[in-house]
């Protein structure tokens, strides 16, 4: 088990740092020198409840000094063979012979039962972190989602009441895209997660309360990642 760092996922083909979506990172040279010539996959970080801060530095266009706060942060080498231990030990080693300053390998703890879990992610929320990523150690390297790489967090919930909707966009055209949703301090947020096609196609009136998780909140007291849970119960019964 490892900490889930809340930073912007990044991965490197051996030349340049790509974003989740295709898109090129304009990170300096002086950022990626030392970087192996084999595929990484990790996160561009700072420290904790800094995912603002490290949007505004990766998304400019140009290379520039804010690099200098960032390190990437790995948990994965796409491709190579064996188990999670064996994958990272070949950058390990690599790191060993080479420098690359802002190159890091995320701590892997070996996990003993469900109750140490529980005592780590504690420990780790309790300092600001997002969460816990458990991994099975001896499956081998699987492209995309897999049951073998589980997220584990700590989430809270709300309620808050709808006053529009978010068109949807791509395969999402025609459909509602998110709710827009007014929280107890008049707050407005967007949900877009958690609507299955149904709610989707028919989604709560307008004036309707729900009830969403969140994990946290960002700088500006908003929740964080919200996902629609359910209409309040209230309202249910």
């Amino acid at each position: 088990m490892s900490e889930k760092l809340d930073g912007v996922r990044a991965r490197w083909d051996g030349q340049q740092l790509i974003s989740r979506g295709g898109h090129l990172f304009a990170a300096p040279k002086w950022f990626t020198n030392g970087f192996p010539p084999f595929a990484l996959d990790g996160e561009l970080w700072s420290k904790r409840g800094d995912f603002e801060r490290i949007v505004s530095i990766v998304r400019r266009k140009r290379p520039h000094h804010g690099w200098n706060e960032l390190t990437y942060q790995i948990f994965e080498l796409p491709g190579q063979h064996g188990g999670l231990a064996q994958r990272l030990t070949i950058l390990s080693r690599y790191l060993s012979t080479h420098s690359a300053p802002y190159l890091h390998i995320i701590k892997q703890l070996p996990c003993k039962d469900k109750h140490h879990m529980q005592q780590y992610l504690h420990a780790l929320t309790r300092l600001g972190a997002e969460g816990l990523v458990v991994r099975n150690p001896t499956s081998p390297y699987q492209n995309g989602r897999s049951s073998n790489a589980l997220k584990v967090k700590k989430s809270e919930d709300a309620e808050c009441s709808i006053v529009a909707y978010k068109a949807g966009k791509g395969k999402l055209t025609d459909l509602t895209g998110a709710l827009m949703c007014r929280l107890h301090n008049g707050q407005i947020i967007s949900i877009g997660s958690g609507l299955n096609h149904q709610l989707r196609t028919t989604p709560p009136p307008i004036g309707k309360i729900i009830t969403f998780k969140y994990y946290g909140l960002t700088k500006r007291g908003k929740p964080r990642h919200p996902v629609y849970l359910r209409l309040w119960r209230k309202d249910i019964m």
